[in-house]
Formats: C-alpha cells, sequence, structure tokens
C-alpha cells in the first residue's frame, strides 16, 4: 500500500461523519493543527478531491499557502495526496487567496489555498476551488471529500502526478492593474496594515507606485502584533493611530490571507463596507448600465437602494463566497459585495479580491479633490451594530427565542440567512441573527436610521440571544 494510501486507512478509522462536520464546513476546511486537522488529514483531502478532479477530466490543481508556521507542511502532504491519483501540482508556494484564484482562472485548473483566513495562528484549513476559481461548497464536492476520506479514497492504478514550482506574483500584480489603474493624479498616501499576513507580499507588488505606509509587513503566522481580523474593531486601532500620524489620505487593512480590506478614512474612522461596496458598485454601473449586482443579507439597505438609483438590478443572497460566486455566475452579476469586506468582480472569475477593491476605492478618491470621509458620507446612510458575536450552546433555539419575541411587532421576517427581521421599511430598522459557518457562534447585526435606535435593537436581541 502507498505512503498516501497508508494515511488514508489511518484517516478512516480516526474520523467519522459526525466529526469531520466540525472541520469540512459549508464552504472551506478549517480546524485546530494537531486536533481536528494534521498532515495525514491533508494528505487524505487531497487525494480525494484529486479523486473527484479526475472524474471530472481535469489532470491539474494549483496550490498555494499562507505564512502560518504549519502552512508548508500541510499543503505539501495535501500535494502529495494528489498526485497519488494521478494529478499534477503547480506549486506557488506563498500566495494570497486571491492570487491563488487568479492561478486557477488563467491557468484553467483547480485551486487549493491553505489558510485559516482571520482565525487565530492555532488554526488552519484550505479553500478550495475549481478551474476558473469556481467555488466549491458542500453541495460541489466537500460533501465528496468528507465521505471518501472516512470511507476511503479508491486507489488510482495510473502514473503518479507530478510537481511544478510556479511565482505568478507579478503576473497577478500586473492583471489587477490592468483592471484598475494604480492612481498617481493626488500622490496619495497610503497606510496600510497587513497584521503580518500575505498583504506583506502582495500590496508592494500592487501599490508599490503609491505613497505606501507600510505598518506590519514582515509575515509572520503567529500574529505577533494582532490578530489578523479587522472584522473585530480591536484589531483597527494600530491603525487607526497609524493613520493619523502619518497624515495618510485612506488606511486598507487586510485579514491573514489577503482576500478582505477593511478601510479607515484620513480621520482614523473606519469606513461600513457596505459604503465600500455601494461606491464599488456605483463605479462598476457607470461602466455597465443596467448591471446586476449582488449584496449579501447583512449589507446595509442603502446598498440596493443606491444599486436600484443608479439603474442596476440588486440581487440578495446568502453570506459566503460559494454563494455570492454561485449566484454571480447565474445571474451575469458584474460584482457582488458582502457586509464582511468580501468583494466579488466578475472580470476576476467572480472571485473576491481584497486588493481589487483598494485599487477601486484609491481611483474614486483620487479622481476628486475632497477626502475620504466626505467622498463616502453619500454612501453611508443609516447606523449600524456591526458584527456582534455570542457564544450560545444551541444557535437554533437561540434564533427562534429572537423570531418569536418579535413576530408581532415586525413588518416581515425571512430566513434566507438564519432570520432577518424587519422592524420597519420606511426608515429601515432591521437585524440580522445567523449562524456563523465556520465558528461555533450566533452573528447579530442591526441597521437603523440611528445609533440610538440601533443600541435599543442591539440591547434587546442580545438579552434574548444570551439569557
Amino acid at each position: 500500500m502507498s505512503r498516501a494510501a497508508t494515511r488514508i486507512a489511518a484517516m478512516a478509522i480516526e474520523h467519522t461523519a459526525e466529526s469531520l462536520t466540525r472541520v469540512i464546513k459549508a464552504y472551506d476546511i478549517r480546524g485546530i493543527v494537531g486536533e481536528s486537522v494534521d498532515e495525514d488529514f491533508m494528505s487524505a483531502v487531497g487525494s480525494a478531491f484529486a479523486h473527484l478532479l479526475r472524474d471530472e477530466g481535469e489532470t491539474r490543481i494549483a496550490v498555494g499557502h499562507d505564512m502560518r508556521p504549519s502552512s508548508p507542511a500541510l499543503s505539501q502532504a495535501f500535494a502529495d495526496g494528489a498526485t497519488s491519483q494521478g494529478l499534477d501540482v503547480v506549486a506557488l508556494g506563498l500566495t494570497s487567496t486571491d492570487e491563488l484564484y487568479f492561478a486557477s482562472g488563467t491557468l484553467g485548473c483547480a485551486g487549493a489555498m491553505f489558510t485559516a483566513s482571520h482565525n487565530p495562528a492555532a488554526y488552519n484549513g484550505i479553500k478550495l476551488c475549481r478551474a476558473g476559481a469556481s467555488p466549491v461548497s458542500t453541495a460541489t464536492g466537500l460533501a465528496d471529500i468528507a465521505r471518501m476520506v472516512v470511507e476511503g479514497v479508491p486507489e488510482y492504478g495510473g502514473v503518479r502526478g507530478g510537481v511544478d514550482k510556479r511565482d505568478v506574483l507579478d503576473e497577478y500584480a500586473a492583471f489587477l492593474r490592468e483592471l484598475v489603474p494604480v492612481p498617481s493624479r493626488r500622490r496619495l498616501v497610503v497606510a496600510v496594515d497587513a497584521a503580518n499576513g500575505m498583504a506583506g507580499l502582495t500590496v508592494p507588488a500592487v501599490l508599490g507606485d503609491v505613497d505606501l505606509r507600510p505598518l506590519y509587513f514582515e509575515l509572520d503566522g503567529t500574529f505577533p502584533n494582532h490578530e489578523a481580523n479587522p472584522l473585530n474593531p480591536d484589531n483597527l486601532k494600530d491603525l487607526q493611530k497609524f493613520v493619523l500620524d502619518q497624515g495618510a489620505d485612506i488606511g486598507l487593512a487586510f485579514d491573514g490571507d489577503a482576500d478582505r480590506c477593511f478601510v479607515v478614512d484620513e480621520r482614523g474612522l473606519p469606513v461600513s463596507p457596505s459604503a465600500i461596496s455601494a461606491l464599488v458598485a456605483s463605479r462598476t454601473l457607470a461602466e455597465h448600465p443596467g448591471a446586476t449586482i449582488i449584496h449579501n443579507a447583512i449589507t446595509s439597505r442603502a446598498v440596493p437602494e443606491i444599486i436600484t438609483e443608479r439603474g442596476g438590478t440588486a440581487v440578495r443572497t446568502r453570506v459566503g463566497h460559494s454563494y455570492i460566486k454561485a449566484h454571480m455566475a447565474e445571474t451575469g452579476a458584474k460584482f457582488g459585495g458582502e457586509h464582511s469586506a468580501h468583494y466579488y468582480f466578475a472580470d476576476f472569475f467572480n472571485a473576491d479580491s481584497g486588493l481589487l477593491a483598494a485599487l477601486h476605492v484609491l481611483a474614486a478618491l483620487d479622481e476628486q479633490d475632497r477626502p475620504l470621509s466626505e467622498l463616502m458620507a453619500e454612501y453611508d446612510r443609516y447606523a449600524s451594530s456591526g458584527e456582534i458575536n455570542s457564544e450560545v450552546a444551541d444557535q437554533e433555539a437561540a434564533t427562534a427565542r429572537v423570531v418569536e419575541a418579535f413576530a408581532d411587532r415586525a413588518t416581515s421576517i425571512d430566513h434566507l440567512d438564519g432570520a432577518t427581521v424587519t422592524v420597519s421599511e420606511n426608515p429601515p430598522v432591521w437585524f440580522n441573527v445567523r449562524a456563523s459557518n465556520t465558528e461555533p457562534l450566533l452573528r447579530l447585526n442591526a441597521e437603523a436610521p440611528n445609533q440610538a435606535q440601533v443600541d435599543d435593537l442591539v440591547r434587546e436581541v442580545l438579552g434574548i440571544i444570551r439569557a
């Protein structure tokens, strides 16, 4: 029996279908290294994914990894499993997630990105895609992979695949700059917090022509300065101070694998990702009049309002990259935005790219003479809570309690993604509670015309959730 087959047999003993549901999630694979994911597991996943791809006529897969200490070995184990099934591997080495999507799109092959995104250093995982950066979710392959990991992957009797090392960073940077040229009219001062993540590699390659002020650009997957999760306001504090200290026109904060980008204005204040979605949607509609634009269930109501006002068609979908990408393909949408600061582009293989979104914001800022805070004011119409997480023993029961409490006064309740409860349509007062697809949390997002209303709504909903 081959080394890979021995590993797979061992995993069939150690893992059950139930235990894998905590690792193989709705649209990625993620767990704690040494506890729920290790090299043996990744070899099994690589073999299973390659088996699926080979049955579909695919011949190679691009594999990249982030800067976490465990990533090189885990990606190598995955490649070992994939080549045991006869697939060739294009080994990209250190990449951001959107750079991996670029490789998948331009090389016309499947992809595997080793990262745990914004999770703490103890975690790692894989984001998988098919050729052209097409997403892989539970319904389109992850469930089959989980089944084969438990039952064993059929052995392949053909020739083992090979490994070809390739660096696509320069090609990726040139591709983004061709889509949205780096602005140069105002000579913007751009402060960037890479959080010791992959933006430390990709940002200089893409934004090298601006007055770049780097913060935490050293690649270090132990995250010595702060977690690479800019959705948490605490992780933006260093950038906010840095923007003021540097007199920057704008601040950009990236997560660990650099597929998400958060924005801070010249006053050191965070800009809502929904407002960024509305701005990029407006730019997209100026280039593609009447286009369809995707937004997820928790973006500000300002996003569909602005899309409609500017002649576009707004389509609402569930949270998560596999759902957004699928809707992009189904509807022919030109752009998609999520409130978590994932931004998707039809001209980037329907995939998300934090740096491409950043280029759009920089271009919009460069094209006029106002500061960023004034530019964004027209896109930021309502007050919001941001994402508030609660650890609860039973997410479904907590959601049901919330829905029941508001049943008599809600103008609408929908279950597209968790539960969205609308208290008032005009002006909009609403909130959404949904279980995380990647962590054991119940997430709350609320919006209203002013902060006092938001605070009252949050206080009431959290009182029910955490009771």
